[in-house]
């Protein structure tokens, strides 16, 4: 158990394999405790000796369902809407071994059930799990358990069925290969209580077993609806920035700062038009290019091209999605160019410039979500000016692992992608997006072996404390450079300020960030993904950098 709160966090409704992404990367680069807590989409998993031609009854995707092979004991397990998951990534002291820990799960199930009023509930030797009626001629399995344990340190964990449709149970597979004993859920033995209630006694209880028994917890944003994943409507206007407020007001901003408000000194950039920034701008639209740091009005663009760092839009200047603080154009994005990687390559090779960053609209309407094409512009700077450094600053591309295998398999020199604010804001700021999928996409680009950047904004409505447990997940996962800056409103159809963060709480940020284990972390109120850009990479990775292993 190591020294420190417990790290809680509600996930929502996550895709299995996103979050083994994420419990494998706490898993393998974080010390800190962690407690996930989330729903799953379908999905029966199974360990490596499960008999599937036995307790696998139908063909998982007829039933909508995915089935997936994960490194735990036991044998087929369902997962799904209406059943808490929790998965604790914690470190136990040197004489507990994985019985010891299942044990531990166990007593923290039965005391949350016990609380909840459930009676005659516990443990049966012959079986894993959690049971109802232990003491009758009939128990129920009512929790699931599975963990792996290396190094003493923990993962997977327990999945206790509150109210899911108990068909994927019954008649769908023979869970844990027990086909005699019969399953149930709170629902079903008459205990009727929503999922909030359940996260909220589980992650008490956790505190006290792991951790020093404190919380510091966050939440992503409860739905009314669980398959609620609309985004905002396209286009500009006040309808639009109707849905934001109210989406921001759920998550506990009720206001902000009106767009007039004068900015403080420190929000003053300093701009200085020399020769190399105007040989950039006409390199650049020379070559029909677009940058962002152009497009979306950056307030350091004089100083990063005057020392070699720019970023390249690519995909063209229309988004499919519509993110609360952004000004890029959502109207239906073209076709991508072809010719754009060898437009992009060109201006590289013409220009000064050392570190190149090629960042994206995201694209939700092509397959592989456009990341064919930034790989495709990777290798063409390479061909055309050996020796830069590449950084690709991306979408999620839906989580999707073959999209995104695409860029990890050119290897970049850092791969960047924005979480951009803390778990709770996370629907309000970017409904589009997720937290535990961007945590995931970071995990899998830190698993493929890739320098791993991320950015955040910060002056949405987040409080301090939000913003350091982001800075713990993002160290926890291995994250090697992070961005912090303050947010400023595009337009009054945009998400209002809340606040004007001071230059003192980033300079504590910067420092919290390397203490917890993140190699670089650049925070300034006028700092933006690609400030310094080179500088943090060169800092993280001063030999590796601009090598192709």
């Amino acid at each position: 158990m190591t020294a420190g709160p417990l790290h809680v966090r509600w996930l929502g409704k996550v895709p299995y394999r996103e979050a083994l992404a994420l419990q494998l990367a706490l898993f393998a680069h974080g010390s800190a405790d962690h407690l996930l807590l989330l729903e799953h989409p379908h999905v029966f998993t199974h360990g490596p000796r499960a008999d599937l031609s036995t307790n696998v009854l139908v063909e998982p995707a007829s039933v909508g369902a995915e089935l997936v092979s994960v490194q735990r004991g036991g044998d087929v397990t369902y997962h799904g809407p209406g059943q808490l998951v929790g998965y604790p990534i914690v470190t136990l002291a040197n004489a507990l071994g994985a019985h010891d820990h299942v044990c531990a799960i166990q007593r923290l199930v039965v005391g949350t059930l016990q609380e909840l009023g459930v009676a005659d509930v516990g443990c049966l030797d012959e079986y894993p799990g959690v049971w109802v009626g232990v003491s009758g001629p009939n128990p129920r399995k009512i929790c699931a358990i599975g963990v792996r344990l290396a190094h003493h340190r923990t993962m997977h964990g327990f999945a206790l069925n509150v109210v899911p449709d108990m068909r994927y149970m019954r008649d769908y597979i023979v869970p844990c290969g027990i086909a005699h004993k019969p399953v149930t859920s709170l629902a079903e033995e008459g205990v009727h209580v929503s999922m909030a209630e359940v996260a909220d006694i589980v992650a008490r209880l956790a505190a006290d077993m792991w951790g020093d028994g404190s919380i510091e917890r966050q939440d992503v944003a409860w739905r009314s609806r669980p398959d609620d994943l609309s985004p905002f409507s396209r286009g500009d206007g006040p309808g639009a920035t109707g849905r934001a407020l109210a989406r921001l007001e759920a998550a506990g901003v009720a206001d902000g700062l009106a767009i007039s408000m004068r900015k403080p000194e420190w929000l003053r950039p300093k701009v200085k038009l020399g020769t190399d920034v105007l040989a950039m701008k006409h390199n650049v639209h020379e070559h029909g290019l677009v940058t962002v740091c152009e497009e979306a009005g950056c307030p350091n663009l004089s100083e990063c091209w005057a020392v070699g760092t720019a970023t390249f839009m690519v995909l063209g200047e229309r988004c499919t999605r519509a993110c609360g603080f952004c000004l890029v154009d959502t109207d239906k994005p073209l076709a991508p160019q072809a010719d754009e990687p060898t437009r992009v390559a060109s201006a590289v090779a013409r220009s000064n410039l050392q570190h190149a960053v090629l960042t994206m609209v995201a694209r939700d309407d092509l397959a592989d979500g456009g990341f064919a094409h930034v790989a495709a512009c990777v290798l063409a700077i390479r061909d055309a000016k050996p020796g830069v450094t590449i950084e690709t600053l991306v979408s999620d591309a839906k989580g999707d692992d073959a999209s995104l295998q695409l860029v990890f398999d050119v290897r970049p020199d850092v791969f960047n992608h924005n979480i951009e604010t803390v778990a709770r804001l996370q629907r309000a700021v970017r409904p589009s997006a997720g937290y535990a999928r961007s945590l995931s996409v970071l995990s899998r680009a830190k698993a493929a072996g890739l320098t791993v950047k991320s950015g955040l904004m910060v002056g949405l409505g987040e409080t301090v404390d939000e913003v350091d447990g982001l800075l713990a997940d993002l160290a926890g996962i291995g994250v090697d450079i992070v961005t912090i800056g303050q947010y400023l409103r595009p337009t009054s159809h945009h998400l209002p300020v809340a606040r004007w963060v001071e230059p003192a709480e980033f300079t504590r940020w910067a420092q919290l960030g390397e203490a917890l284990g993140i190699g670089h972390v650049e925070a300034s109120p006028l700092t933006r993904s690609s400030y310094h850009a080179k500088e943090a990479a060169d800092a993280v990775a001063p030999v590796a950098v601009g090598l192709r292993w």
